[in-house]
């Protein structure tokens, strides 16, 4: 054999070898194992932005009212007018003087001219929507309807920075008609609860069905639980009549994107949805008060224009409520 050839491995240097790459390859495919948990967590969910209280919310509606005043005021004139020209008519509604002078009869003592005019104020509240025919409740409800969307889309482009004319919300502000009245029918619908328990408690109390205090205090109770589930099914639906003015916008999706906005949000939201009736309320009240006191004439008036421009400041609220949502 010459110098120059190759010696052959040994057999036992070879196993040797291979042995050492297999317990390497293993030792580099060897993957530690997890320490075991005895509790597993979800995961955290993103809490959602915190809404603005209920004072920032109406200061700034009423700062976009006041910018765009003219828009606004008008929207208020034409529904007044069509109103008056469909519903009402110009002799219709309650004889203030004559209302205050039978309840001055009743009241006596230092008080008794204020709790008169409280008496006719609560009066014209509880009448305020009343039609003396069925015709006219069609014609109101239509004419809410109008003007709902005429203000969302006026309210939409003031927000945005467009100035608009008034015939601009009602040609433009029209298109989403029907998928609003779908998502306004599901708002009536989850309003039966409510509705169911008024006339429930209203009926056992005046026929005395319920004639001690705890038994009232029982159908109370009823009642409570029953407005309560109609608030918090609306606290969602009632938005949804803003998304489906949206473009391209189905009622079903409406529906589904106003839950997802008020996730976890829901008891904050029915703070402030209980407070925009009370606020309104209570601002009508300070206003009449003097009004029918004093000067009862044209008290009935006077209201009929606070109950006109109260659908545009309802909806100005509303719409900002559900900017603040969207944050």
């Amino acid at each position: 054999m010459t110098a120059t050839s190759k010696k052959k491995p040994s057999p036992k240097s070879s196993a040797s070898k291979t042995i050492t790459t297999k317990t390497t390859k293993s030792s580099v495919r060897k993957l530690k194992s997890a320490p075991k948990r005895m509790f597993r967590f979800r995961r955290r969910v993103s809490q959602p932005h915190r809404i603005e209280s209920v004072w920032s919310v109406t200061k700034q509606a009423a700062t976009i009212l006041w910018r765009y005043k003219e828009l606004f005021l008008w929207l208020s004139v034409a529904y007044g007018l069509l109103n008056i020209i469909l519903v009402r008519g110009f002799s219709g509604g309650t004889d203030v003087s004559q209302l205050k002078s039978d309840f001055s009869h009743v009241f006596h003592g230092d008080f008794s001219a204020l709790a008169s005019s409280l008496t006719v104020f609560v009066s014209l509240v509880s009448t305020s929507g009343n039609t003396s025919s069925a015709t006219g409740g069609a014609y109101q409800l239509f004419l809410v309807l109008i003007m709902s969307l005429a203000t969302i889309y006026a309210l939409r482009m003031s927000f945005a920075g467009n100035a608009i004319r008034l015939r601009d919300a009602f040609y433009q502000g029209m298109y989403p008609l029907v998928q609003f009245l779908l998502v306004l029918l599901v708002v009536a619908i989850q309003s039966l609860p409510f509705i169911i328990g008024a006339t429930m408690y209203s009926v056992v109390v005046s026929t005395g069905i319920a004639s001690d205090v705890g038994q009232q205090f029982l159908w109370a109770i009823g009642f409570a639980v029953l407005a309560g589930w109609s608030l918090y099914m609306l606290c969602s639906s009632l938005f949804a009549l803003y998304i489906v003015t949206l473009p391209d916008m189905t009622p079903l999706k409406a529906l589904r994107s106003a839950r997802e906005l008020v996730r976890f949000r829901r008891w904050p939201l029915i703070r402030k949805l209980v407070f925009l009736p009370l606020a309104l309320l209570v601002a009508a009240a300070v206003i009449m008060l003097p009004v029918i006191l004093l000067v009862p004439v044209v008290a009935q008036w006077l209201f009929f224009f606070l109950t006109m421009t109260g659908l545009v400041v309802a909806h100005a609220y509303m719409y900002t409520l559900y900017r603040e949502l969207l944050k």
